[in-house]
C-alpha cells in the first residue's frame, strides 16, 4: 500500500474549482477523480488490472483497510478519515 496516498492533489482540486460546473457537479468530479486513484491502489494491492476489480474485492479491501486501522491505530491503513 502507498503511505500518505493523496487521492486528489491541491492542483487538481483547483482545476475542478475553476471548471464551469455546479457545486454538486464539482463535488462529483472530485469524488470521481479520488475514486479512480483509490481503485488503482486496490487493483495494485490485489495485483490485477483495474478493469478486473469486482465489487467483492473492493469490499474486501475496504474491510482489510478498516481492520488495519482498528488493530494498528487510526493513522494506519490507506484511507484517512
Amino acid at each position: 500500500m502507498i503511505d500518505n496516498q493523496q487521492f486528489l492533489t491541491p492542483e487538481e482540486s483547483l482545476e475542478v474549482e475553476k471548471a464551469l460546473l455546479t457545486s454538486s457537479e464539482k463535488f462529483l468530479t472530485r469524488l470521481t477523480i479520488s475514486s479512480l486513484r483509490l481503485l488503482q491502489v486496490i487493483a495494485q494491492d490485489f495485483n490485477i488490472p483495474i478493469n478486473d476489480l469486482t465489487s467483492e474485492q473492493i469490499i474486501t479491501w475496504m474491510e482489510i483497510d478498516s481492520k488495519k486501522k482498528i488493530e494498528e491505530g487510526k493513522d494506519q491503513g490507506v484511507l484517512k478519515w
